[in-house]
């Protein structure tokens, strides 16, 4: 679930980064083309990155295994028992509480199901309106004259229309408008933009990156086709006629598309100059930023050990030890069981045996009964793979086994202190009394995790209605002589171009009222928005802000203890110092024993010695 979390933040995230760089550098800049390839990149990327991770490994000692046993001594027929168990934990009943991940997961799924509703409800409606029509092929494209009042659109090689509603020439620039909308398959870009709202219904970016990309479409229809016309302000004329039909079909492209005013504005403006193209190029630092933050994952690794045998005997002397790891096999702890007990006459009892899904030990009991009658035992409980166990077994010069049970890859003893014996662990252990508590994330507007703020949505509203137009009154563009040879049509084609251009002079008042009403309204709806943003912005740093500061504190309770490590330290070299020690002892006793053995003989050289003596006594 967090990792869900996660993804829908990080994708969020680089949906608005695309959008805003869109908004500020790219939406007046005539590269109507590339701004369409710059949005579905945006898209993508903000699917595909958030799995980009790069891996960075950090390489550690390996930690020993932590045990707290504690020592149980008593007496069993004269015989002394040293059991090693684990404290128990005692878990306590959670109260009831709220799973705030499920609930999320509840309210997403039900926008999701809604919204996935609408998209087949368009579709059918879609289907509704080709089904059963008349449909004449034509080059690429399959047209479809319809009845319904509807705002022509096209849907792939489909292009539907009414032709009872515009004029030849009319009817002749929509044609070439969605004609630019089927070849260029700018369907693919509604689906996927519609998709995007689909699966991030609930962040307002992505509502107005659609309207980003449908605008945009609209810009390279408007921009091709009007290359192909001959009068581009007749175009225009077209354009606000169709801004009467509000009866659309989703999921196509529209000739209609709100913020005609817009296309307008674009289709007159001057072609951008090359060199803003670097405009393209001002998200790629953003992105790098992005993945060097957020997509490299610090991994460490404990350094490997040279490798052991499952079962290994190491002879030093009079010392062998038997190591059992966690990939021993059961019939190998067998026949070290069998060998202990043919050669060294040494009962091992081996119980307890748990696995997990790789076939590793996780769990062990060992229990060693010596010559001596006294038992010892280790036992291991854990969720993870045991480290290394040993039986060490001892043979000193009088021929006495002495047999050990030791834990890790040294063979170190542990410290005794009276009837106790601690050996420090906070690998596994979740109740540590010196393990560091999480720190709490900082609190926005009461929220206990940091939550980012909402980004504004652009303001609405109702247009002004369009001037009331008699279109049956407009005068007719005259059309242009088919042979371009004669001189005489065209010299009349002249004059009645500049006839029609004094009659459409008179209609110019009326189309700059309705501009200067829509520039208004939408002036101050930027306005309110960009101070909106402003707004956002500023929340978007504190929310960084407190993000660092959440970072910094979670970086500072979770470094090593300073203390800790000089305790470690000091504990390895009086470690050290025993392991010196001991071998010195034993030297010593070594020493010692063989003092007691020629002692012996000089005693027994002495007594006879003396026994001579006395017999030569009794000769005498």
């Amino acid at each position: 679930m967090e990792a869900l979390f996660t993804f829908i933040i990080k994708s969020g995230g680089l949906i608005a980064m695309f959008y805003f760089a869109y908004y500020f550098l790219l939406r007046k800049e005539t590269f109507f083309t590339s701004n369409r390839y710059f949005l579905l990149a945006g898209l993508i990327t903000s699917v595909v990155l958030p799995f980009v991770i790069y891996t960075k490994i950090v390489w550690v000692d390996p930690a020993p295994i932590i045990y707290t046993p504690v020592l149980e001594t008593s007496a069993i027929n004269n015989h002394y028992v040293l059991n090693y168990a684990s404290t128990p934990q005692i878990i306590e009943e959670e109260p009831f509480e709220i799973n705030w991940n499920l609930v999320s997961l509840a309210i997403y799924a039900i926008g999701f199901a809604a919204f996935m509703l609408k998209f087949a409800i368009d579709f059918y409606s879609l289907n509704s309106v080709l089904k059963g029509k008349s449909i004449k092929q034509q080059e690429d494209f399959k047209f479809v004259d319809v009845s319904e009042n509807i705002a022509p659109f096209s849907y792939f090689d489909y292009i539907v229309y009414n032709s009872s509603l515009y004029s030849e020439a009319e009817l002749q620039s929509i044609l070439e408008h969605e004609k630019v909308h089927s070849d260029q398959h700018h369907t693919i870009d509604v689906i996927i933009s519609r998709i995007f709202c689909i699966l991030f219904w609930f962040n307002p970016i992505i509502w107005l990156y659609k309207k980003a990309i449908l605008q945009n479409l609209e810009f390279i229809a408007d921009n091709e086709a009007s290359k192909k016309l001959s009068d581009k302000k007749a175009y225009q004329y077209t354009l606000l006629k169709i801004t009467t039909h509000e009866t659309c079909v989703a999921i196509t492209n529209h000739f209609y598309q709100s913020l005609i005013k817009k296309r307008i504005v674009m289709l007159n403006k001057n072609q951008s100059k090359k060199w803003n193209y670097w405009k393209y190029y001002a998200v790629i630092p953003a992105l790098a930023a992005f993945v060097f933050l957020f997509q490299i994952k610090t991994i460490a690794q404990e350094k490997k050990v040279a490798p052991s045998k499952e079962i290994e005997v190491v002879e030093n002397q009079d010392t062998e030890i038997f190591k059992i790891t966690k990939s021993t096999t059961d019939q190998e702890l067998k026949d070290l069981a069998a060998k202990l007990k043919s050669e060294h006459n040494v009962d091992v009892v081996i119980s307890d045996l748990k696995r997990n899904s790789k076939n590793e030990i996780t769990s062990i009991k060992v229990q060693v009964l010596k010559e001596n009658g006294k038992k010892q035992i280790i036992e291991i409980n854990s969720t993870n793979a045991i480290k290394d166990c040993n039986i060490v077994l001892n043979t000193d010069d009088n021929g006495t086994k002495n047999v050990v049970l030791t834990t890790g890859d040294k063979l170190e003893a542990p410290q005794i202190d009276r009837q106790q014996i601690v050996i420090k662990d906070f690998s596994n252990s979740s109740d540590a009394p010196n393990a560091p508590d999480a720190p709490a994330p900082p609190s926005i507007h009461g929220n206990v995790a940091p939550v980012p703020p909402v980004a504004p949505v652009f303001p609405s509203g109702p247009m002004p209605p369009a001037p009331a137009i008699d279109m049956s009154k407009m005068p007719k563009p005259p059309k242009a002589p088919k042979n371009p040879n004669d001189k005489v049509a065209w010299a009349q084609f002249e004059k009645d171009m500049k006839e029609f251009e004094i009659k459409m002079e008179d209609w110019e008042p009326q189309m700059d009222a309705y501009e200067k009403q829509i520039d208004a309204i939408m002036s101050q709806r930027e306005a309110i928005f960009e101070k909106q943003m402003k707004q956002y912005e500023i929340a978007m740093q504190k929310f960084n802000m407190n993000m660092d500061k959440f970072n910094i504190d979670m970086k500072m309770k979770f470094d090593i203890d300073s203390n800790y490590e000089l305790n470690m330290k000091q504990y390895e070299q009086d470690m050290k110092q025993y392991e010196l020690d001991m071998k010195q002892h034993e030297k010593d006793m070594k020493e010692h024993a063989k003092q007691m053995k020629q002692h012996a003989k000089d005693m027994k050289q002495q007594e006879k010695e003396r026994r001579a003596e006395e017999k030569e006594n009794k000769k005498a």
